[in-house]
């Protein structure tokens, strides 16, 4: 039976220079690996020791990227290994059947939205009007699903993020704050029934997750095992439970020791005849 491998990229597998937490003498820092071009520059990076476990992961397990970023976003990174089939894209709002949106899931999806939540105009309406514009730099939608800004981190007041918070739960929505991003995205808008349908089509007999961030809690909880780095909002509030595995790892090193993880659990529970225990 196949087993499924779904992690989030940013801040779990992939690393902007910003994200990179390079802590080590300058001489032993690792070989970096660039995934994403934007503008005609870096912006994202791996290991080239993760770079090669993700090939091996590719060809042992059904691997799937699961994001928030737009389709659009994604597809500017370029993972080593063998293309994935399937991916999962703006938190689950896209199921992506060999680069192309699943047509039906993603009706399911908005269909969900309309009947469980508030609509994304009064989401959108309620940032242009109550976000700073001393600390506001871009308001963005995303797909038409969920909405987000792009702040200066520095001069950002958190207790309004907290404030917001609250907002968004009376409505339906969740709210994130990942880097320079704040993210308001609908409660039923996750990861993890994206995951189950994929789970479901290949008929996976085990899932693993892994991720960083309030909006991959679902997706943790939802796989049989799941793993977090020792950085990132999940880290910052101490959030653990019985199948997940915190990792001490901050910055690219975790994004390495994640894929080993998954390699060896894969490789544990024989999802390739050879592999071995």
């Amino acid at each position: 039976m196949p087993v499924l491998v779904a992690s989030d990229l940013d801040r779990t597998l992939i690393y902007s220079a910003a994200a990179l937490a390079l802590t080590m003498p300058d001489a032993r820092a690792p070989r970096l690996l660039c995934v994403e071009v934007h503008e005609s520059r870096p912006l994202s990076y791996m290991t080239e020791t993760a770079a090669q476990l993700l090939t091996d992961l590719g060809d042992a397990a059904v691997f799937v990227p699961t994001t928030t970023r737009t389709r659009k976003q994604y597809q500017r990174i370029n993972l080593p290994g063998p293309e994935p089939t399937y991916a999962i894209c703006a938190n689950g709002g896209h199921l992506m059947v060999d680069g192309v949106s699943d047509p039906d899931w993603h009706a399911q999806v908005t269909a969900r939205l309309a009947d469980q939540c508030a609509p994304l105009a009064e989401v959108q309406e309620h940032l242009l009007r109550a976000a700073d514009p001393v600390w506001v730099r871009k308001h963005r939608v995303a797909d038409d699903l969920f909405a987000y800004l792009v702040v200066e981190r520095e001069l950002l007041d958190e207790d309004w993020v907290k404030e917001l918070a609250v907002w968004a739960e009376n409505r339906g929505w969740t709210v994130s704050l990942q880097g320079r991003k704040i993210y308001a995205v609908p409660k039923p808008l996750t990861k993890s029934a994206a995951m189950r349908e994929i789970a479901r089509r290949i008929g996976a007999d085990l899932t693993l997750a892994a991720g960083d961030s309030l909006l991959d809690t679902d997706l943790l909880l939802a796989a049989d095992r799941g793993w977090r780095p020792g950085h990132g909002e999940l880290a910052d509030t101490g959030f653990t439970a019985p199948s997940l595995r915190v990792l001490p790892d901050r910055g690219v090193l975790a994004g390495e020791r994640i894929l080993r993880e998954f390699l060896g659990a894969v490789r544990g529970a024989g999802a390739v005849p050879g592999l071995g225990a």
